[in-house]
């Protein structure tokens, strides 16, 4: 009786409609908000955050989290700001994320993403803010990132991105600050991008 009254208090604290994230309780319906930067957070985002269907603004960054971001987040599409910045997260970064087509702020730098940006980056429609730097992100940049039309700042700066700068970016009005430098890129800036903060690396 004494042991299963110790397991009940170990496991399962949270109450049904509630989920259980770093030892703490969140409700499902009324979280909007989880802010937890810089709190020593440790181990693989869990898969479980994707329960808080109606979270509005997600911040996880600097902490020590490892592993891959999971599919699953694409379930939060509610989500209108992401930082999940200054962690030691790996893999790709999901093509899920084309599904938050709410998102305005979208930050992943300073961790180490690898491959390609995934083409469905630019199903975001409402991005303000792109900021992907500091990774080991390869590949060329998408030109569906074209579709981008509120896109203020891209920050790409830092990774081993390939091939030239598509011209699709030119067509984004709203663009007002570009870094690319310290990667990979070759050809030549676009006199198109003249009015913009813009830099490039060219392959060696």
């Amino acid at each position: 009786m004494v042991l299963m009254l110790f397991m009940s208090l170990a496991w399962g604290q949270c109450s049904d409609g509630e989920v259980e994230l770093w030892d703490e309780c969140y409700t499902i319906e009324t979280t909007y908000e989880l802010h937890l930067s810089d709190q020593q957070l440790s181990g693989t985002i869990p898969v479980e955050i994707a329960e808080l269907t109606n979270l509005m603004f997600l911040d996880l960054s600097n902490n020590y989290l490892e592993g891959e971001i999971p599919s699953e987040i694409g379930n939060l599409v509610n989500l209108l700001g992401m930082d999940l910045s200054g962690n030691m997260l790996t893999g790709d970064i999901p093509s899920e994320l084309g599904n938050l087509t709410n998102l305005m702020v979208l930050i992943l730098s300073d961790n180490q993403f690898s491959g390609m940006i995934p083409h469905e980056i630019g199903n975001l429609s409402s991005l303000i803010d792109l900021y992907l730097f500091n990774n080991q992100l390869s590949g060329s940049i998408p030109p569906e990132i074209g579709n981008l039309v509120h896109l203020s700042g891209l920050i790409l700066n830092g990774n081993q991105i390939t091939g030239a700068i598509p011209a699709e970016l030119a067509t984004l009005s709203s663009l007002t600050y570009l870094l690319l430098n310290d990667n990979l890129l070759d050809g030549v800036i676009p006199v198109s991008y003249t009015h913009l903060r813009a830099h490039e690396t060219e392959a060696d």
